[in-house]
């Protein structure tokens, strides 16, 4: 979708083992969450290009990895090692590319940090129970991102720093979770991707430091 639209001058689409092709607008480049270095490796090629990054955006999230990270039905199956490798990759892993990204993001227009949170992060919402190494660390995550927002807006006043709800997309983050979905409210990741794109260019800094759903509305705190 970004490849198609023609304001998009370049994309850097990372992951922990790119593909290596270079297709049009986009580079791969390697990037681990656990690995700071890397982060700081993305920074300095960014920077080496002229590049000032208008829009960074946080796809990464862990929910479940078999057979040591599950969300949790009870506190009965809290486990501090699960819980720590949750958080280091839904919420220090986005702080750490906050950390070496938003000094490098444009000072004037608009320009948007915004990384995959979830609606389960609102405590407000939380009605529940359970999960809690993930939603603790998406409500971290939100902390963050509104951390984020009041630093950049007296660096960038135009810039925006949100969290964004995905919806119930069909991946492996969600497939054991499907069966009370109605399959109408199970998005496609296209579907999601391009809602999410919307809610991007309609935000303003006045929702900065928010998080907010694929559809737009704003999810509590």
């Amino acid at each position: 979708m970004l490849e198609q639209n023609a304001r998009v001058r370049r994309i850097y689409a990372t992951s922990r083992v790119p593909d290596g092709r270079h297709a049009g607008k986009t580079i791969p480049l390697a990037l681990d969450l656990n690995d700071e270095p890397s982060i700081e490796r993305l920074a300095e090629r960014i920077r080496a290009d002229g590049m000032a990054p208008d829009l960074v955006f946080i796809a990464s999230g862990i929910l479940h990895r078999e057979p040591s990270i599950r969300p949790e039905k009870s506190w009965r199956a809290i486990d501090a090692e699960a819980m720590e490798e949750v958080f280091r990759i839904n919420t220090i892993g986005p702080a750490l590319i906050g950390k070496h990204l938003l000094p490098m993001m444009p000072k004037t227009g608009k320009s948007v940090f915004a990384a995959i949170s979830a609606r389960v992060g609102s405590i407000g919402d939380n009605r529940l129970g359970g999960w809690h190494a993930y939603r603790a660390s998406k409500a971290a995550l939100n902390m963050i991102l509104r951390g984020f927002s009041i630093e950049l807006a007296r660096r960038a006043p135009d810039a925006v720093c949100i969290g964004l709800h995905p919806g119930t997309v069909d991946t492996g983050l969600s497939k054991p979770f499907q069966a009370n979905v109605p399959k109408e409210r199970l998005l496609t990741a296209e579907q999601s991707a391009a809602c999410l794109l919307e809610v991007i260019d309609s935000v303003t800094p006045a929702d900065s430091g928010g998080v907010f759903g694929w559809d737009g509305s704003r999810i509590p705190e």
